[in-house]
């Protein structure tokens, strides 16, 4: 089979930052196509939908809480826009995050975190361990304080990539569904892709948003190959019987023995809970270790967790790039733009990704906010660490 299709804009990979890139590019008036055999699939399908800005906060990632910051600011009129376009619910909770403290050293710890939030103008509030019993009763007795952060709000991961889908169809955005199996270049510039199947997909300009897998595209040009590596994530999720509801009242998050845990509560009733974080290539195999892990340590945090069905174990493959951010606008490959490598904040970032690229495909130019963020950024490195 060999037929071509064209559009201005070609995205590949059809997760929740591809459809958003779509979604914002058609509604510029170019001409769109996603390519990928399940739209709406990829690790969406696995993430919690935590949108914690301030929680996720870490050392050195200063730069990227500028834009995880901006997007979060964007997500109640992103989802309410979502919403208004399809009809379908996002699952959107301004819940808030309680982060807590099991022992002293996790207490030292999340008093050093809540001392860089205040220096880098963030919003939250330390709490005694009484306090977050408080607010939340079903924590365990031995809670030695912890930090309430109202403005780390979650959405519904499966239902945002759903109404995503839905939005493209209604903005004339086409699917092709089917793998891109290589890269079209012509005289040194992208200009397509070609599919599993042979079909020729010819455009203006490609959007490489296949996440974890947009470093295994062939034909991309070794200088603007992407430098994102898979991170497996395993995480479960239970159902919260009636009688036990409200079970907790808003996301909590911990460190237990060295390794993050969170608990994440539905308005549905159900509990998702995760997550590992485990370089192992492109494994996706769920373990009855990463099972009982997460398990003990989320039970350590809420032992009544133990009295509810488990009803899901799933594995999926987050973006990782060299430094933990994002990968946005043009590459060495003229017609090349990549919107990949988000890793733990793929969620969060949808909205502002959405809004850059549509600002890119435009203009031609990164916005200000995104300018950290270039592909380009890479290439730069390399050539200075190269001795003289």
């Amino acid at each position: 089979m060999s037929r071509t299709c064209t559009s201005d804009v070609l995205v590949v990979g059809g997760g929740i930052i591809g459809l958003a890139t779509a979604w914002r590019a058609a509604q510029r008036g170019f001409d769109t196509a996603v390519v990928d055999p399940e739209p709406g699939g990829g690790a969406a399908r696995v993430a919690a939908g935590m949108l914690a800005a301030v929680t996720e906060l870490h050392y050195g990632e200063q730069t990227l809480l500028g834009l995880n910051l901006a997007s979060a600011r964007r997500y109640p009129d992103f989802a309410a826009e979502l919403t208004e376009v399809t009809g379908l619910d996002l699952g959107y909770r301004r819940c808030g995050t309680l982060a807590v403290a099991l022992d002293a050293d996790d207490r030292a710890h999340l008093r050093e975190l809540h001392a860089l939030q205040r220096q880098s103008g963030l919003e939250s509030e330390w709490l005694s361990g009484r306090d977050c019993r408080r607010l939340e009763p079903m924590l365990a007795p031995g809670v030695r304080g912890g930090l309430r952060v109202d403005g780390d709000h979650q959405i519904d991961p499966r239902r945002l990539a759903r109404a995503l889908v839905a939005a493209c169809e209604r903005a004339g955005v086409v699917f092709h569904r089917m793998w891109a199996e290589r890269l079209s270049v012509v005289r040194e510039r992208a200009a397509g892709i070609r599919a599993a199947d042979g079909t020729e997909l010819a455009a203006e300009r490609v959007v490489l948003a296949a996440g974890s897998l947009s470093g295994r595209l062939a034909g991309v040009p070794d200088e603007a190959l992407p430098p994102v590596r898979p991170v497996k994530g395993q995480v479960l999720r239970l159902t919260v019987p009636k009688r036990y509801a409200p079970f907790l009242n808003r996301t909590v998050r911990a460190v237990v023995r060295g390794s993050h845990v969170y608990l994440v509560p539905r308005e549905n009733g159900e509990l998702v809970v995760g997550a590992t974080s485990e370089e192992l290539g492109w494994d996706t195999t769920v373990t009855a270790g990463g099972v009982y892990e997460l398990l003990r340590d989320a039970h350590e945090l809420v032992p009544g967790i133990t009295e509810l069905p488990l009803t899901e174990t799933r594995a999926g493959l987050r973006p990782g790039s060299p430094d933990n951010a994002p990968l946005l606008g043009p590459t060495e490959c003229e017609g090349l733009l990549l919107a990949t490598g988000h890793y733990r904040n793929g969620v969060l970032l949808t909205p502002v990704t959405g809004d850059v690229m549509a600002h890119v495909l435009t203009t031609g130019e990164l916005p200000e906010e995104a300018r950290d963020f270039t592909p380009r950024r890479f290439c730069a490195a390399a050539v200075e660490e190269q001795p003289a």
